[in-house]
């Protein structure tokens, strides 16, 4: 019993939260897009769906974050890996300086 219980102990203290950014250069706006939940499945290899944000977003992503919370870990573990569920979250792009789209043209 002491074997299992520090076996428990150890793989909830090792098991670190996945984190991934993706910033696009762009500057950010106060506008979010995220999905909690995002379904994937087969440890992964079966990613989410895409997350649609054309129509909040009409400038573009400036940055995306993937990440994995505790409660996706879990639900990642008690199913085996077989749906792995995840957090995506995109920071909508503001719209770009009038100055300076003109003087780009020039």
């Amino acid at each position: 019993m002491r074997r299992v219980l520090l076996l428990a102990v150890l793989a909830l203290t090792v098991a670190g939260c996945y984190h991934a950014t993706v910033e696009t250069g762009l500057r950010p706006s106060p506008v979010r897009v995220e999905r909690k939940w995002a379904h994937g499945f087969l440890y992964g290899l079966v990613p989410p769906s895409t997350v649609e944000t054309a129509a909040r977003c009409p400038h573009g992503a400036a940055k995306v974050e993937t990440k994995l919370s505790f409660l996706n870990q879990v639900a990642y573990a008690l199913t085996w890996g077989l749906y792995s569920p995840m957090e995506i979250v995109v920071h909508c792009a503001e719209a770009p300086d009038a100055s300076a789209v003109g003087s780009e043209s020039r």
